[in-house]
């Protein structure tokens, strides 16, 4: 399968979703548009996979490449591809979907838990998920559920945390994140962390080495299950 990643800043790439589909010998590309570099057709990939990143879903102004990335998100949909957003990539295809994307009630950064959502009995991808698991985040802005869409996970902190709509899925908590990949994000956005009641201090994030096993586990199975999944 080729598989095409977006990669926003060069300190949040696609961790251990690049070594899954190594793994598996799928075709793996990134484009990295903080390079600039040329964006894909669809015609170019069977997946696409956006990562997340610091910027806002709304910042176009200060980002020449994100209403041409935005563009290339609804060619995606329209030609019905696999596709993952994750974090910032969730909120894009959130918005792609015509739903709204909001600052948050509350940031989230950290280790926190993540219930399984009204919908997700319902979901090819998430029906096997547990009923409740710790995920990483990093966010400060969230999302409508877009109309049509199956509710797939909530938190304390966000009410919509993942969804489905057709074969695209949305993650705004992270599974891909390895011990590296936290530290790189502390190293340059831990001026964002507060003393909320859902931010962590970056030796709590780092603590629990077992964590990353746990994500990693669950990351791989969800992307067996959307490589599964049949196209219309």
């Amino acid at each position: 399968m080729r598989i095409h990643c977006l990669q926003h800043v060069a300190f949040e790439g696609p961790a251990s979703i690049a070594d899954w589909a190594a793994a598996k010998d799928h075709a793996f590309r990134v484009t990295r548009l903080f390079e600039p570099e040329p964006l894909p057709t669809p015609d170019e990939f069977d997946w696409l996979i956006v990562m997340g990143g610091p910027m806002s879903a709304h910042d176009e102004s200060r980002y020449a490449w994100l209403a041409a990335e935005k563009q290339l998100i609804k060619q995606t949909l329209i030609r019905e591809k696999r596709m993952l957003g994750v974090c910032l990539g969730a909120q894009l295809l959130a918005e792609a979907l015509g739903a709204r994307v909001f600052r948050g009630r509350s940031r989230e950064i950290g280790w926190f838990p993540v219930r399984r959502g009204r919908d997700a009995d319902s979901s090819a991808v998430f029906h096997d998920l547990p009923a409740e698991f710790v995920a990483f985040h990093w966010h400060g802005e969230a999302f409508d559920l877009p109309a049509g869409a199956l509710h797939l996970a909530q938190s304390d902190g966000c009410d919509n945390q993942a969804f489905e709509s057709g074969s695209a899925v949305g993650l705004l908590f992270h599974l891909e994140v390895t011990r590296a990949s936290v530290q790189a994000l502390i190293e340059h956005c831990g001026q964002e962390i507060g003393t909320g009641a859902y931010e962590q201090s970056p030796d709590r994030m780092l603590a629990d080495a077992e964590a990353f096993d746990r994500v990693r586990t669950m990351l791989w199975n969800l992307l067996e299950r959307i490589a599964a999944t049949k196209l219309p």
